[in-house]
Parts: C-alpha cells; sequence; structure tokens
C-alpha cells in the first residue's frame, strides 16, 4: 500500500536555527499518526511543511508516491491535505453552516443574481455533522457559542466532507476538559476508520495512544523514535515523552534534597 504522505529525512532551517533534521514517518489510509513533543519540538514546523504553509530544506516529502514541494496550502488542500489548526478557522458570531461551507457556500441563481441557499446549506451541514455522529440541535447557532470541543468536531466535519484524504489535527485537545477530549478523539477515530490518514499533533501521550496506529517523538526538531503501536506501551511513551533518564535523574536529586 503506498502512503498517503511520507517523508524521508525531512529538514528545515530557519538561517542558522535547525527546527527539523533527519523527520522520517508515513501517514496510510485508514490509520493515525501521532506527533508527540513538548514546546519547541517542531511538531508545529513539521505539520506547516506538510500542510504547504513552509517548505523543506532537505530530504524528500512524497505525496501518494509522488515527490513534491508545496508552494502554498491551496495546493496541499487540492490533493486533499486539510489541517484543522489548534485556533480553528471559525467565525464564532457565524452560524454553525456558515462556518461549516465558509467561503464555498451553496447558492442558487445565475451571474450577479446569486444568492445564498441557505435550505440546502443548513441540510448539507445537518447531514455531514449527523454522519460524524454530531447531533446539533441548530445549525443557524452562532459557532461560539458551542463548546470547544463542538467546534473542534465541526472542523474535522468540515474537512471529511470536502473529501480530504489526510487530516492534520494540531493539538486538538490541548484547551479541553476530560470529557470534551474524549468526544474530540471519538471523532478522530471515527475520521480513521472512514478510511482518512490522520496526523494527530500532541503533547499529551494518554489523548495519542488509545486512536493512534503510529508514534513520532520529537525534541528540539529530532527525532527520538518512529514506533508502530505494538513496539511501545503507554508506558514507555510516557517514560520517552518525559525525558526519560532526565526525568529519572531528576526524581534522583530531588530524593536527595528531600533526604
Amino acid at each position: 500500500m503506498t502512503p498517503l504522505i511520507e517523508v524521508r529525512d525531512i529538514g528545515k532551517t530557519y538561517g542558522s536555527v535547525i527546527a527539523l533534521r533527519d523527520v522520517s514517518t508515513v501517514v496510510n489510509a485508514g490509520e493515525v499518526t501521532c506527533v508527540l513533543g513538548d514546546n519547541g519540538a517542531g511538531k508545529s514546523t513539521l505539520i506547516k511543511v506538510l500542510a504547504g504553509v513552509h517548505q523543506h530544506d532537505r530530504g524528500k516529502f512524497l505525496v501518494e508516491g509522488e515527490e513534491i514541494t508545496f508552494s502554498s496550502p491551496r495546493e496541499a488542500l487540492d490533493r486533499g491535505i486539510a489541517t484543522v489548526y489548534q485556533d480553528l478557522a471559525v467565525v464564532p458570531l457565524m452560524s454553525v453552516w456558515r462556518n461549516f461551507f465558509l467561503g464555498s457556500e451553496p447558492t442558487v441563481g445565475f451571474g450577479p443574481f446569486k444568492f445564498l441557499d441557505r435550505k440546502k446549506g443548513r441540510a448539507i451541514t445537518k447531514s455531514a455533522l449527523a454522519e460524524m455522529g454530531i447531533d446539533l440541535r441548530d445549525v443557524e447557532q452562532p459557532v461560539g457559542t458551542l463548546s470547544g470541543g463542538e467546534r473542534q468536531c465541526v472542523a474535522i466535519a468540515r474537512a471529511v466532507h470536502f473529501g480530504a484524504k489526510v487530516l492534520i489535527l494540531d493539538e486538538p485537545t490541548a484547551a479541553l476538559g476530560v470529557k470534551q477530549a474524549g468526544v474530540v478523539l471519538k471523532y478522530v477515530a471515527q475520521a480513521r476508520d472512514r478510511g482518512l490518514g490522520v496526523v494527530l499533533i500532541t503533547h499529551n501521550p494518554h489523548h495519542a495512544y488509545p486512536v493512534g496506529d503510529r508514534f513520532l517523538l520529537l525534541k528540539r526538531g529530532r527525532p527520538l523514535g518512529c514506533y508502530e503501536k505494538p513496539e511501545i506501551t503507554l508506558e514507555e511513551l510516557t517514560r520517552q515523552m518525559a525525558g526519560g533518564a532526565e526525568l529519572e535523574a531528576l526524581a534522583h536529586e530531588l530524593r536527595g534534597v528531600a533526604g
């Protein structure tokens, strides 16, 4: 099976600053590839390369087996790579269905006599959300009245509806409580089960492990390892994320201070 996305020894520098070095992983259809790391690990740089915001300096970036360098996010979107950023591209005072389309609204009429087809827009939005298991009472309500988890789910459903093959999620559970995070992870699993390749960016191994099939760990722009799920336990994933030996040395030092 040809991966939807593959990066081989990808690298990115900003002047003398090395943001990424020798990073390799794959994103397959129907799988979740989790990218984990602390602040400054290079997660944001990696997704910006995948999303066409920045271009890599070295290594290979392949989309469905074809080596490529995107010059804009529009090119990535045209190849089926949709990115949902942490701050979400939504207009809080605009209705749910208008946010669902946001620039691609259905219209009726011709030429200068085109008007929004509100009935069609509402029906498509409600249907698309229902397919993802999201039941909103009223798609006319402002999206700003939804919870953080519900807004993330609307953004995921929007990407799925508009034909994304790869869904990149930038820290979708970062600002959410336990229950809302669980709801978002459920929809991540649903997107995977519909055959999408999902890239889940997170610093929380407890959110990544239940839905992940592959785990890429980054530290200061360099890979600590890339593991298939059977190759690593949640405990080991957490240990590596927390710094492993560094954390153990700190615990030893603190025990000495306490003693």
